[in-house]
């Protein structure tokens, strides 16, 4: 073992403090060097990135629908190099349910030539809301991160041989996307749905350097240019609370999630 790899998508920051938590105890308790992969802006996407035997890549994604977002896909079934390396999977969800998140990332890094050793799915605020997981991770998470970067080094120093793929929750085969539904059991389709630009809007940018899509125009931040994946980095990060949206579907959907999963939802982890 040469390297901790903290390899990340995460556009509100719920994922990124998941793997580097988790990343940073590991290579703490290992003795090892840590290093960070962020692929969550466009041009990360592009080139390879390619691992080797002696590293140690704890890769993360947010749940989006209850899989690892489709938008990845490409990018990780296509650029992501394992070669022998070991795995650790890592999602992170809105206090909803991970469903199959967990088990596809597991499924994918595997295919991607890994070696999986265990995984786990956080808790992070949810991105539709301010209320749902509001302020997570928090420290009681935190200190679970930490007790799974903990657990992986004991079992790595304790003389582990891969065998199988690491075992975790999920369904194999994985499970469709959920679809949201109003009460009454009819789809909400909010797939072409984008946040709307209110007249506070001072013209700053930052909307467009933080979509992890490049679909914000950086030259006219009203118009998009990409689809929208409702990662809501642009609402959350908007110095003046100038991006919001006004869609009833979307709205539904988001209040409904805020009233049947207002309970503290609490991680997972399989080592």
């Amino acid at each position: 073992m040469k390297k901790v790899w903290a390899m990340y998508f995460s556009p509100t920051g719920g994922t990124e403090k998941a793997v580097k938590t988790t990343a940073e105890t590991l290579a703490d308790k290992l003795g090892l060097p840590l290093d960070t992969y962020d692929f969550t802006l466009p041009d990360m996407r592009e080139g390879e990135a390619v691992f080797g035997e002696g590293d140690i890549v704890v890769c993360g994604t947010p749940v989006i629908a209850g899989r690892v977002p489709n938008v990845l896909l490409p990018y990780l079934t296509g650029r992501v190099k394992g070669n022998g390396a070991l795995a650790v999977p890592v999602v992170s969800y809105g206090n909803r349910n991970f469903d199959d998140a967990l088990m596809e990332l597991r499924n994918i890094l595997e295919e991607d030539g890994f070696k999986t050793v265990a995984g786990g799915a956080f808790v992070s605020e949810h991105s539709f809301s301010k209320t749902l997981a509001a302020g997570r991770p928090d420290e009681k998470d935190i200190a679970i991160m930490r007790k799974f970067g903990e657990k992986i080094a004991e079992k790595l120093m304790g003389g582990w041989v891969y065998t199988a793929p690491a075992f975790v929750k999920g369904n194999d085969p994985i499970h469709p996307y959920f679809k949201p539904q109003d009460r009454n059991g009819n789809h909400i389709d909010i797939r072409k749905v984008k946040p709307k630009v209110n007249d506070d809007c001072c013209g700053c940018g930052i909307c467009a350097e933080v979509c992890p899509m490049g679909s914000i125009n950086p030259e006219n931040t009203k118009e998009y240019i990409g689809i929208c994946i409702k990662c809501c980095a642009c609402v959350k990060k908007c110095p003046t609370q100038a991006r919001y949206y006004d869609d009833p579907g979307y709205i539904y959907h988001k209040e409904e999630l805020e009233e049947l999963y207002e309970r503290r939802a609490e991680p997972e982890y399989f080592v």
